[in-house]
C-alpha cells in the first residue's frame, strides 16, 4: 500500500464583482469531483479558493452603491460562497484576497523579486480624470468615435462601426466614471522582468505539467518573446499598496494568485496538522494542482510560475485547463435565457443533474462544453434514474418483503461481479487524469450490463412462482451488491445520492477500496426514492427566469454630426459610393487576443493575393480567439490603412449583431475562396 499523497488543490479565484453563472460552475464542480475522487482513495487532499476581492471596478461599484469596498466584497462573498455550497462544491477553505496573509505574502514575494532585480521602473503616459483625481483604464474612457461619429463609444473600439483605435484618437474624450475631460499625464510604474525567466519557461511549459495544446500556445507567446508585465497602479486603487511606494498599487493580477496561497496559510492557522512551507517551499514534495480556463493561461503558466521561482517558492505540479461553456451550441445569452446563474439554476433544478451532465461532457482537453438541455433532461433522466437508482428500486422491495431486508450471502453472477471489479483501475485512472467523461462511459457501461442481467433473470417474475424465494432473494442481493459498486464510482460526482444511498445501504461512508467487498447477511433500512426524474417544464421554467428584457435596457441609438449618426436606416448614399467599396471573401489563418486591450483581436486574413493584419472589436464575442482560425469571412479591403498603437490594421471584417456577447462575423457560402471579390 502506498503512502497517502499530499495535495494542495485551486480553482481560479471569482472576482467579487459580479453573480456565479453555471460557465463559472463547470470549473468549480470539474475541480471539487476531481478533489472528491482523491479524498475517496484516502490522500490528503486540500482544495482551497478565494473571492478576487482587489481592483478599480470593486472600488467604483462599492461607491456607486453606497457602501464600503469591504462591505462590497463581503456581501458578494456570502452570495457566492451559498452558491458553490448548494452546488456540493466542499472548498476545504473559501478565503479572499482582501486579507492579511494576502497582504504579507504579496509584499514577501515582490520584496524577494525586487531584491533580485527582477523589478524594472518607467514613466507611462495615460489618461487622467482631474475631477475624479484617477488614472483611467481603456474601458472607463468614452467619447465619440473618430470613424462614424457615434457617441458614447470606450475607448479603443467602437461598438458602432466596429473601427479601433487609441483612446487618444477619441473625439470629445470624457471620463465614463465622472464625465469629466481626461487628461494626459505621466506615471511611475512598476514592471515584473519577464523575460529574466524565458529560458526557465520554455523548459517548464514542456515538462508535462500542461497539456498538450496549451504548451503549444504558449510557445507562440515565448517565441515571439516575452515582454515586461505592469503590476502597478496609482492610488485611488482598492488593494494593496506597494512596499515602500506610496500611493502605488498591486495591479489585481500580482496578488490574484498569491490568494492560493493566502487561503492556504489561512487555513493552516486553524488546522495545525497543516505544514504551509511543506507545500510551498522551493523543494515540496507536495502536489500543487490549478483548475483554471483557458482565458487567463498566460497569467498562470507564464507570469505565476517565473514569480514563484523569483521568489525562492515552488512551482505548480500541473495545470488543468479547460474551455468554455455553451448553451445549445452557441455562447451564453441573456436574450434567449440561456446566461443562467448559478442562483437560478438551484431555484429550479437539483445540483447534482449538472454535476453529472458535466462529469459526462468533461474530457481531458480543452474543448468548449456544451449544455444542450435537451440532451441535459435525455442523459440524466437515462442515466442516473432509468439505470443506476432503477437497480436499487427494482431490488429492494423483494428483500424487504422476502427476507425483512437482509441481504443472502453468495454471488449469483461471479463473471458479473469480476467485470466490475476488473473495471475499477479503469475507472479510477480516468478520474486521475481528469477525463471524466470516460470514466461515466465507462460507469453507465456497467450499469446497462447490471439492468440487463436483472432483466434477464426477471425476479418480478420468479417471486409469482412456487419454490423461487431462494433464487429471487440471490438476484436481488446481487442487484444491490452491483447497486453499490456503481454508488462509489460515483460518488465523486454525485455525493448526495451516495449519502443517501449508503443510508439505504445502512453502511459507514463508503471509501473507493470499498468496490473490493460484498455484502452478505446483512441488513437494510427501508428503501426511499433517491432521485426523481427531470420535469422539462423546469428546464423551461428556468430558462423564462434567466431572460431580461432587452429592449428595458438597450440604449437609444447614439446621436451624432449629421443625419446618419440619427438615423443610420434613413440615410441614403449613391450606388457608385457602395460599389467603390471592395468586399473581399477572407481566410482567417491566425487570431489572437491583443495585449493591453479589452476589446480587440488581432486577426492575419489570406485574401487570395496576400495576407492583411487586421483589428476588429469582437473579442466580446469570441473569447477563444483560435476557434476563428480556418474560418472564412468578408473584409472590406480597400479601406485605408490605420495606424494604432498595437500595429497597423490593414481593413475590416464584417460583423453584425447588438453588441457585447452578441456580434456575429459574416460568412460566405460554402464554395467560396480567399481573395474572391463580392458583388
Amino acid at each position: 500500500m502506498s503512502e497517502p499523497r499530499q495535495i494542495l488543490v485551486t480553482s481560479a479565484l471569482p472576482y467579487a464583482n459580479g453573480s456565479i453563472h453555471l460557465g463559472h460552475m463547470l470549473e468549480y464542480i470539474q475541480t471539487d469531483m476531481w478533489v472528491r475522487f482523491q479524498k475517496l482513495l484516502g490522500n490528503q487532499c486540500i482544495y482551497v479558493c478565494a473571492d478576487d476581492a482587489h481592483g478599480s471596478a470593486i472600488m467604483l461599484r462599492a461607491e456607486k452603491e453606497g457602501i464600503t469596498p469591504e462591505q462590497l466584497i463581503a456581501n458578494v462573498q456570502a452570495e457566492h460562497s451559498g452558491d458553490f455550497a448548494d452546488f456540493l462544491v466542499d472548498f476545504d477553505n473559501f478565503h479572499s484576497t482582501h486579507s492579511e496573509e494576502n497582504r504579507e505574502l504579496s509584499s514577501l514575494i515582490y520584496t524577494r523579486l525586487r531584491d533580485a532585480g527582477h523589478i524594472a521602473t518607467r514613466s507611462v503616459t495615460q489618461y487622467f480624470d482631474p475631477e475624479k483625481g484617477m488614472f483611467l483604464a481603456d474601458r472607463f474612457i468614452k467619447g465619440t468615435c473618430p470613424k462614424c461619429a457615434a457617441e458614447d463609444q470606450y475607448g479603443d473600439n467602437c461598438e458602432k462601426c466596429g473601427a479601433t483605435y487609441a483612446p487618444t484618437e477619441l473625439k470629445n474624450p470624457k471620463s465614463a466614471i465622472s464625465g469629466a475631460t481626461p487628461e494626459l499625464r505621466d506615471s511611475q510604474h512598476f514592471f515584473f522582468k519577464l523575460p529574466d525567466f524565458q529560458a526557465m519557461l520554455q523548459q517548464w511549459t514542456r515538462s508535462g505539467t500542461l497539456q498538450e495544446a496549451v504548451s503549444n500556445k504558449l510557445a507562440e507567446w515565448l517565441d515571439s518573446g516575452l515582454q515586461e508585465w505592469d503590476i502597478s497602479r496609482d492610488a485611488p486603487y482598492f488593494g494593496f499598496e506597494i512596499p515602500d511606494e506610496p500611493g502605488k498599487y498591486f495591479y489585481v493580477w500580482l496578488d490574484a494568485p498569491i490568494g492560493y496561497m493566502a487561503s492556504f496559510k489561512n487555513l493552516c492557522a486553524r488546522r495545525p496538522e497543516l505544514d504551509f512551507d511543506a507545500f510551498w517551499k522551493e523543494d515540496s514534495t507536495a502536489e500543487l494542482y490549478h483548475f483554471i480556463g483557458k482565458d487567463i493561461v498566460n497569467f498562470h503558466a507564464l507570469f505565476w510560475p517565473a514569480m514563484l521561482e523569483g521568489s525562492g517558492l515552488r512551482k505548480p505540479t500541473g495545470i488543468n485547463v479547460h474551455g468554455y461553456l455553451t448553451v445549445n451550441g452557441a455562447k451564453m445569452s441573456k436574450s434567449r435565457g440561456t446566461f443562467i446563474k448559478a442562483r437560478t439554476y438551484l431555484d429550479h433544478l437539483a445540483p447534482e443533474y449538472l454535476r453529472y451532465y458535466y462529469a459526462s461532457k468533461l474530457g481531458r482537453g480543452v474543448d468548449d462544453l456544451d449544455l444542450n438541455l435537451d440532451d441535459f433532461v435525455q442523459k440524466v433522466n437515462s442515466d442516473l434514474v432509468g439505470k443506476v437508482v432503477n437497480i436499487a428500486s427494482r431490488c429492494a422491495g423483494f428483500i424487504h418483503k422476502g427476507n425483512d431486508g437482509v441481504l443472502v450471502a453468495g454471488d449469483a453472477a461471479p463473471e458479473l461481479s469480476e467485470a466490475f471489479l476488473n473495471a475499477a483501475p479503469s475507472i479510477a485512472e480516468a478520474y486521475e487524469g481528469r477525463d471524466f467523461a470516460r470514466a461515466m462511459r465507462e460507469i453507465m457501461a456497467l450499469a446497462d450490463r447490471a439492468n440487463a442481467w436483472i432483466a434477464d433473470k426477471a425476479p418480478w417474475a420468479l417471486a409469482k412462482q412456487e419454490g423461487k424465494q431462494d433464487e429471487v432473494q440471490a438476484i436481488c442481493a446481487q442487484g444491490i451488491n452491483l447497486f453499490r459498486h456503481l454508488v462509489i464510482f460515483l460518488k465523486p460526482v454525485l455525493p448526495v445520492l451516495a449519502a443517501d444511498a449508503e443510508a439505504f445501504l445502512n453502511v459507514a461512508p463508503l471509501t473507493w477500496n470499498d468496490h473490493l467487498s460484498r455484502l452478505e447477511n446483512h441488513k437494510l433500512n427501508p428503501f426511499k426514492a433517491l432521485m426523481s426524474r427531470i420535469e422539462p417544464a423546469k428546464v423551461e421554467a428556468m430558462v423564462a427566469a434567466s431572460k431580461e428584457d432587452l429592449a428595458a435596457t438597450q440604449p437609444a441609438a447614439p446621436a451624432g454630426n449629421g443625419e446618419l449618426a440619427k438615423d443610420p436606416l434613413s440615410a441614403e448614399i449613391e450606388f457608385d459610393t457602395f460599389a467603390a467599396v471592395d468586399l473581399r471573401v477572407a481566410l482567417i489563418v491566425k487570431a489572437e487576443a491583443v495585449e493591453g486591450a479589452d476589446k480587440l483581436l488581432r486577426l492575419t486574413l489570406d485574401i487570395g493575393d496576400e495576407r492583411r493584419n487586421v483589428f476588429s472589436g469582437i473579442k466580446s464575442a469570441y473569447p477563444d480567439p483560435a476557434k476563428l482560425e480556418g474560418r472564412l469571412t468578408m473584409m472590406v479591403a480597400n479601406l485605408k490603412p490605420r495606424k494604432m498603437r498595437f500595429g497597423v490594421s490593414e481593413g475590416m471584417v464584417m460583423a453584425a449583431g447588438p453588441g457585447g456577447e452578441e456580434i456575429y462575423l459574416l460568412s460566405p457560402d460554402s464554395g467560396a475562396k480567399p481573395g474572391q471579390r463580392i458583388k
